[in-house]
């Protein structure tokens, strides 16, 4: 049952980085797997596990330095030769400078390269210009894309493992460092396009993705004690959209707010609007996430806090609504 799966959000637990595990994965697929080629851009330094691989596996890496166009040209080459390609770079850079050939040699020609852009949403803490806020937006409106932003670090590691039978391009979205478990257990069971129920609920629900999950269950426990039952949906693949578990929870909440690391304009808020009225399911809807503004210089969380989409503010809205 999801219920027994998550933590007491009372207290923080435990924190683990994506970023570090992703990289342990790769390390390992790649002793047996030859096929898998790490491409990295300006991201390999001395001691890093990213220069860990390419000491034991040097005709498996390359380095194209801060040229994030030619890591995807490169990669989508390769892809299209049978290997199995993983890019990883800043996901601002990624998501905007080398969308042509996103868009262009990977999407167009179906190759399965696996996009990991880091720093994503405001986790960079670096301002306007190293924010990740519309890859959402960007990569779920691309043909052939699939779109997918882990709930934590442990979850990212089974979509890696996942994506290597999984067909065409993908872009996998993670923070810059640690980030709250959201899963006590990985034994769950987790599939590309398949939401989970991280916690049952039936007055309202909380669709989240990414840092949104757990914020989401931070607000869901803190409203329990307040005789509120919310249901928080992890909906971990932005794109293809799990629009029966979203259909489910309008009928049976009858209200659904969004949470996202993001712009609101064409992120997680958008698709799930746009599957829950085509739907024709009448339900109370709010998309909690970055307003359409260049996003203030600070620490995530407190940016969190800032725009209203940290647990109190999540448990303010719902409130609000109800």
């Amino acid at each position: 049952m999801p219920d027994r799966i998550t933590w007491d959000f009372a207290e923080m637990l435990s924190k683990a980085s994506a970023r570090d595990l992703f990289m342990l994965k790769l390390l390992e697929l790649a002793e047996t797997n030859k096929d898998i080629v790490y491409i990295c851009a300006d991201g390999a330094p001395k001691g890093s596990k990213q220069d860990e691989f390419r000491k034991r596996y040097p005709e498996q890496f390359i380095e194209v330095g801060i040229a994030e166009p030619n890591a995807i040209g490169i990669a989508a080459g390769l892809a299209l030769c049978g290997k199995i390609p993983f890019v990883n770079a800043f996901g601002p850079f990624l998501s905007v400078r080398a969308t042509d050939q996103i868009h262009t040699d990977m999407a167009y020609n179906d190759v399965p390269v696996r996009v990991i852009g880091t720093h994503g949403g405001l986790t960079s803490g670096g301002g306007p210009t190293h924010y990740t806020v519309c890859d959402y937006a960007i990569m779920r409106s691309i043909p052939n894309m699939t779109m997918v932003a882990p709930a934590d670090a442990n979850q990212c590691v089974k979509l890696i493992e996942a994506s290597l039978t999984y067909p065409g391009p993908m872009y996998i979205r993670v923070a810059r460092g640690e980030e709250p478990l959201v899963y006590s257990t990985d034994d769950y069971d987790y599939r590309i396009g398949k939401a989970i129920i991280a916690k049952e609920g039936s007055d309202a629900t909380i669709v989240g993705a990414g840092i949104g999950v757990y914020n989401g269950l931070v607000a869901a426990q803190r409203l329990e004690k307040e005789g509120i039952s919310v249901r928080v949906i992890d909906m971990h693949t932005i794109k293809p959209l799990d629009t029966e578990t979203l259909e489910k929870a309008a009928r049976e909440t009858g209200l659904i707010i969004t949470v996202e690391d993001h712009n609101i304009i064409g992120g997680l808020g958008a698709a799930v609007a746009e599957a829950v009225l085509e739907s024709g399911i009448p339900c109370k809807f709010k998309r909690l996430g970055i307003p359409d503004v260049f996003a203030e210089l600070g620490d995530p969380e407190d940016l969190y806090a800032y725009y209203g989409y940290d647990g109190a503010g999540i448990c303010a809205q719902i409130k609000k609504m109800l």
